[in-house]
């Protein structure tokens, strides 16, 4: 993983919205708001041996109010910064630093984001005020935590064999589950621009109250009366091409737009853990689709929910069927790589005999009453043991940092104006 990961994936977390659109309303002169007598850049707070100045708590907090992000609070902004200098003053007594090369490279990648060259991405900060200094201090500080954090702790967050055995349900183990957020978006060939951009934009958002509050607008899935929020789920349950994907988030990030039939689908990771249930495999998934007329129309999915409470397993959905057309329903029994991925992505939700109406067909004119059957189990292996370790590791770390964080507070001394 590049040193500079840490720089790009906290940049995502804080302020995931395309660079060009908002750079102009983000860099605009602030008004800094010290207490009467207090210089702009006289001490807002002390923290040990090291300041925070009422112009950097009044430029973090017009920053995040521009974006409309959380955490723009006076409060929040304080604590925030607080952490800043907290982890300064732990780096600097380690003698962990930056290479300039990194940070260049750093500032490179958030440019690109975009559509940016470097000098023309500080130009723009320049211009609008904003020191490079202050970019590249910012990304330097990222990089040189992510450095400190990792070689204090990485012998400590590797997993051994067994506890990646465990995590992907081997061995008569546990198993790794990931918390997720999901929005699916119905397409069809006229609205598919319009949607792709719709995606586009929502994959920028920052926050799982922004993205849950999207999910509530846009999504086609039951889980839009919750804020697109899922259960804890096994990752093995989820398509083997996404699991990857899933794993290789950090808390809060989006994937990008994925393309499913007729629809588009983004994820947000909530969280990721350890079980000692185990979460077996699957070689073979039993389901059936029946296809309704009228979509996912309000007749369409009162009679897919009245038919939901007539029916009681898969095979019940043959006397329905019985004297309609020939295709009206399919049964179906695939291994988990054969499965549509947005197929799979509905069944991991379901237990035997539950059933999703979030999938259409015929361009959106045919509604698919999917139920799961069954599931044969399997020992073999989807999700690559590379990808669990990572996943493991980074969430050790990111313990391991917050941990320390809170000890560091515990034995600061501070003090606020």
């Amino acid at each position: 993983m590049q040193l500079i990961s840490s720089f790009i994936e906290a940049l995502r977390l804080w302020c995931r919205i395309p660079v060009l659109p908002m750079l102009t309303a983000v860099l605009v002169p602030f008004a800094a708001n010290p207490v009467q007598g207090q210089s702009l850049f006289s001490p807002a707070i002390r923290v040990n041996q090291d300041i925070v100045t009422w112009y950097e708590l009044d430029q973090r907090q017009q920053f995040l109010e521009i974006l409309g992000v959380p955490g723009s609070g006076d409060d929040e902004v304080r604590q925030a910064l607080i952490d800043d200098r907290l982890r300064k003053q732990a780096m600097r007594e380690a003698g962990i630093q930056a290479a300039p090369e990194d940070v260049q490279n750093g500032i490179d990648e958030f440019a690109a984001r975009g559509n940016l060259s470097s000098e023309q991405f500080l130009r723009l900060l320049s211009d609008a005020g904003i020191a490079q200094e202050t970019v590249r201090d910012f990304i330097a500080d990222q990089i040189s935590w992510r450095d400190f954090i990792s070689s204090r702790f990485i012998s400590q967050a590797r997993p051994s064999d067994e506890e990646i055995d465990r995590a992907m349900g081997q061995g008569g183990g546990g198993g790794l589950q990931v918390l997720m957020s999901e929005i699916i978006i119905p397409v069809t060939p006229q609205t598919l621009p319009q949607v792709e951009a719709l995606a586009e934009e929502i994959a920028q958002v920052s926050g799982q109250d922004a993205f849950s509050a999207a999910a509530t607008q846009y999504s086609a899935a039951a889980t839009r009366e919750n804020g697109g929020r899922l259960e804890w789920l096994a990752i093995t349950s989820l398509p083997p091409a996404l699991q990857p994907v899933i794993l290789g988030l950090q808390n809060g990030e989006i994937t990008d737009p994925l393309t499913l039939p007729n629809a588009i689908a983004l994820f947000q990771l909530r969280g990721i853990r350890e079980v000692a249930t185990g979460t077996p495999q699957y070689s073979k998934i039993d389901y059936a689709m029946y296809f309704m007329p009228g979509g996912r129309t309000a007749e369409g999915l009162a009679r897919a929910a009245e038919l939901k409470e007539n029916i009681d397993t898969c095979d019940d959905l043959y006397g329905i069927a019985k004297g309609q057309p020939a295709g009206v329903l399919e049964r179906i029994s695939a291994s988990p790589s054969e499965i549509p991925r947005d197929v799979s992505l509905e069944l991991a939700k379901l237990d035997a005999n539950e059933v999703s109406t979030t999938l259409t067909r015929n361009n959106g004119q045919s509604l698919v009453f999917l139920m799961l059957c069954s599931r044969t189990r399997d020992m073999g292996e989807e999700t690559s043991r590379t990808d669990v370790a990572n996943a493991l590791t980074q969430q050790r770390l990111e313990a391991f940092a917050d941990s320390l964080l809170q000890q560091l507070r515990a034995d600061a001394t501070i003090v606020e104006q």
